[in-house]
């Protein structure tokens, strides 16, 4: 048997190389092999860095927290060997209080793979073989598409952006930036029945967007003021960017809601929030999720979502670093994913 583990071993630096998985399981583990993983923003940023928002990486890691994996070993867990399952990466204490809220998000001690923030490192899913806490595997039916079940914590993260927006049935919403994350959040909300508008800068992402659910989709700086000014309920901000978060200020109506789902860059700028006071918006960050992994899953069980056209290319695990350097480029409208040993007909 020959695995694969890939590291980011320094800036634009990914080395893939054979994996030897220790011999013994952690108690409360199972053994996974990876089916597909996919690509985030986060990882890019580790990628093009070797840091992101502000936390470094100490040593060289295995990236990525998006996947699902087929069962290997139980070990106990009633898990069954060859069952395939949602991976959900955050590993939280379960005792303190944010916990104790349901808010596992917040957690004060949470672990999560592939990141700077837990120390020592824990590596990420970029591997044929995972070792990962049976509490977080979440079983799904056989005729899940894997290529659609990696889908589940960005999903997850999209929702949660929806649920602090309050975004329901016939609401009005206007997604900014229509990345990877802005595309699920269009998805999720049109699933919703809400009507949903897209706007971005690159005319291909609106194209995607309008597939993946937007009723409208705009380029941005090419709408005028007067054609969105207070005309959305919920204005979903995807892009990072402070003049689309402007732009959310001036969309939403009196007495709306703008979800931060993005993770704005620190820079000077001028952002309008004498409108926050004038129009009485109500602001809120969205963080990763709490109970809407399994709303995610459950929504990719149900087939509701089309995902394929929300899949912009594929990888084979060993190329990793070629698929990191197509998202740097700019140019994937949608989800990069690697695929496993599995699905690439290589014997693991």
């Amino acid at each position: 048997m020959s695995f694969v583990q890939t590291r980011l071993t320094a800036a634009e630096s990914v080395a893939a190389g054979p994996q030897s998985p220790p011999e013994e399981i952690a108690d409360g583990h199972v053994r996974l092999r990876l089916a597909v993983a996919s690509l985030c923003g986060t990882d890019l940023h580790y990628y093009a860095h070797f840091a992101n928002a502000g936390f470094e990486l100490h040593n060289p890691v295995t990236l990525g927290h998006e996947a699902c994996a087929w069962v290997e070993e139980p070990n106990g867990s009633g898990l069954r060997r060859g069952q395939l399952v949602a991976l959900n990466p955050i590993m939280n204490c379960q005792s303190c209080d944010p916990c104790k809220r349901g808010e596992e998000n917040l957690c004060t001690a949470k672990k999560f793979p592939g990141s700077a923030t837990t120390v020592p490192h824990l590596d990420g899913f970029f591997r044929d073989v995972i070792d990962h806490p049976a509490r977080c595997c979440r079983p799904v039916a056989e005729d899940v598409n894997p290529r659609h079940l990696t889908f589940a914590e960005p999903m997850a993260c999209a929702l949660h952006a929806l649920n602090k927006g309050g975004v329901a049935a016939g609401d009005k919403v206007l997604v900014t930036g229509c990345g990877p994350m802005g595309l699920l959040a269009i998805a999720g909300a049109a699933a919703r029945g809400a009507q949903v508008t897209a706007l971005d800068l690159r005319p291909g992402a609106v194209e995607v967007a309008r597939k993946a659910g937007a009723g409208e989709g705009h380029l941005a700086g090419r709408i005028a003021d007067a054609d969105i000014e207070k005309r959305f309920d919920v204005v979903v901000e995807a892009s990072g960017a402070i003049p689309a978060f402007n732009t959310a200020l001036k969309a939403v109506r009196q007495k709306g809601r703008v979800s931060i789902l993005s993770n704005i860059q620190l820079r000077e700028a001028r952002v309008m929030l004498h409108l926050v006071m004038l129009k009485e918006i109500e602001l809120c960050g969205s963080f990763q999720f709490n109970r809407e992994f399994e709303e995610a899953v459950q929504l990719i069980e149900s087939g509701a979502v089309n995902f394929e056209a929300l899949t912009a290319a594929e990888y084979p695990l060993d190329q990793t670093g070629a698929a990191l350097a197509h998202m740097a480029a700019g140019k994937a409208f949608g989800k990069i994913l690697l695929l496993g040993s599995g699905l690439t007909g290589k014997s693991i």
